[in-house]
């Protein structure tokens, strides 16, 4: 069978396996069951409504008995009868008779009044006792109408007028005109079905055209409109169905299953619609320069589709007449000891929300944060994996980096390089600012360097050296081109200094003799002026230049 009309076809053929069904909502295999009409309770007066609508006993005069109030019309009390009883053939409410008291003084527990309902589901519809005769209430009578065109809007007797002469033939337990009008019901559930799959298809087609989607139309848009179409078409099955007037038994079964199909592809659909607003995350996160954006779209894409299932799951469980709000109560106290028992993993979750809203860290960048240092690889629910410069991966719960401090090398715009040049006591002054301002333009030739804020200065006398503080910043993005900068502006340094004669010191106790007998002495002789040592600077930037060129 083409799958198109599988779950319609499969929906009624139910029907032709089913065995045998007594007459819809009847008293007659009640053990008190009575054939004669009586008002006396409100037994009696349910029995005559629905017995004498019976085919085997069908005395419409005498159904009419409880709705005959003294300005109502032999013919109008007839007509509410027959049309209450098919709003209740037609929903499936089943009138159990073996529920309805039997007491002529029955009152309501609620009301202490001579007051009975029938039907549960119904309570506009209620019996009242009149002059010692128990007959449905004014009110009811008022409501009866408005009931049946909710039910039946396209009128009760719609198939019998279209296929007359088929409506007193019965086999397999249903009229002939009932199985005409399931194959009926089937054959415009496929077209309807395939007319509204192909519109919903070219609107959403447009709808994602217009909106620059055409590449991904096909795997996300398209998909909606199948379920959509099915909801769509057991609405419309759900619409028609009572007119088929089936056994209130079986006809209860009908209606709980289009309760809970109706929500199932209601939630379907939206589960499917997560995917296109998906998209759209999708494409405002690479409009985004944080690459985190990437990792918020399938969490959130995640996080509604659990949504819309349980939202779904709820509305199918309270179709079904299940108690919701004793169900969440339920839940709500499983739900606080399982938060107890597994409050670190709820602590991981919401610090993992804590890090996609605050985005202290992107993927690529380099956090340390205690003793945790490394490049951030991925996000997850309840863990950041982080690569170490060790190679080795390092899972840290989420709970523990919302709480602490995250120092985002990764997100530096300069990376910052600082150290005390330390040369020996015996350095001359001069040299000294001559050696300052050649490390000066060391900085400002490197063409990595920042150059509008930098400091080089002898700021320091220490106890074995006279200090010169180099604090610079270089403009690079990662950590390995920072190192290669850092090489090439000390082997810069180191050459400068070897140029000049300047000597770099280090911490060692030295017993200075000035003169030893037949040796030179250790000092050195400066023997060059300020200008000399300018020169000597001058030229050696000038070579510098010749081997760039």
């Amino acid at each position: 069978m083409n799958s198109k009309i599988f779950l319609p076809a499969l929906f009624f053929c139910m029907l032709w396996f089913l065995p045998s069904q007594s007459p819809a909502n009847s008293p007659e295999n009640q053990e008190e069951a009575r054939e004669e009409a009586d008002l006396s309770t409100p037994f009696d007066a349910v029995h005559t409504h629905l017995y004498f609508l019976q085919p085997e006993s069908y005395e419409p005069e005498k159904a009419a008995m409880p709705f005959n109030h003294p300005d109502i019309e032999q013919e109008e009390a007839e007509d509410l009868a027959i049309r209450l009883k098919q709003v209740l053939d037609g929903r499936g409410y089943y009138v159990d008779m073996a529920t309805i008291p039997q007491d002529p003084n029955y009152r309501d527990t609620l009301t202490d009044e001579h007051r009975f309902v029938p039907v549960s589901q119904l309570p506009e519809i209620y019996l009242e006792k009149y002059n010692d005769q128990w007959m449905y209430s004014r009110y009811s009578l008022e409501v009866i109408p408005g009931l049946h065109a909710e039910v039946f809007p396209f009128g009760a007797e719609l198939l019998q007028k279209m296929m007359p002469g088929t409506g007193t033939h019965e086999f397999a337990g249903l009229y002939l005109w009932q199985h005409v009008g399931i194959l009926l019901i089937i054959l415009l559930s496929f077209l309807l079905h395939k007319l509204l799959t192909f519109l919903f298809s070219k609107v959403l087609y447009r709808g994602a055209s217009q909106m620059g989607y055409d590449r991904l139309v096909r795997p996300y848009l398209l998909p909606v409109a199948k379920p959509l179409s099915l909801f769509v078409v057991f609405i419309f099955i759900m619409v028609v169905f009572p007119i088929l007037q089936l056994p209130a038994e079986v006809a209860k079964y009908f209606n709980y299953a289009f309760r809970a199909i109706l929500p199932f592809f209601a939630t379907l659909v939206f589960y499917k619609l997560v995917d296109v607003f998906s998209l759209y995350l999708e494409k405002l996160a690479g409009e985004s320069d944080s690459s985190l954006d990437n990792h918020v779209v399938p969490l959130i894409r995640k996080v509604l589709r659990v949504f819309v299932v349980v939202i779904g799951g709820l509305f199918i469980l309270q179709n079904l007449d299940v108690n919701i709000t004793a169900l969440l109560a339920g839940l709500s106290i499983g739900g606080l000891a399982l938060a107890l028992a597994a409050q670190d993993t709820l602590k991981n979750f919401f610090g993992s929300l804590m890090i996609f809203i605050d985005k202290p860290f992107s993927v690529g960048h380099w956090i340390t944060s205690g003793e945790i240092d490394g490049s951030v690889e991925e996000v997850g629910f309840r863990s950041t994996r982080i690569r170490t410069f060790r190679n080795s991966l390092t899972y840290v719960p989420n709970g523990k980096l919302a709480d602490s401090t995250i120092d985002n090398h990764g997100l530096r715009r300069f990376r910052r390089f600082f150290m005390h040049i330390a040369v020996t006591y015996d350095t001359p002054p001069d040299l000294i600012e001559v050696f300052v301002e050649g490390l000066r333009k060391i900085v400002e030739n490197h063409p990595q360097t920042r150059k509008d804020f930098y400091i080089v200065e002898f700021n320091e006398m220490g106890d074995f050296s006279l200090k010169i503080m180099f604090y610079i910043f270089f403009a690079v993005p990662t950590w390995p081109e920072e190192l290669r900068a850092r090489h090439e502006v000390l082997i810069e340094v180191v050459r400068l200094a070897e140029k000049l004669g300047v000597r770099f010191a280090f911490p060692t106790s030295t017993l200075h003799m000035e003169n030893f007998p037949g040796k030179h002495s250790l000092t050195p002789q400066y023997d060059m002026t300020m200008k000399d040592f300018k020169e000597v600077m001058e030229d050696y930037f000038k070579q510098k230049e010749g081997e760039k060129q």
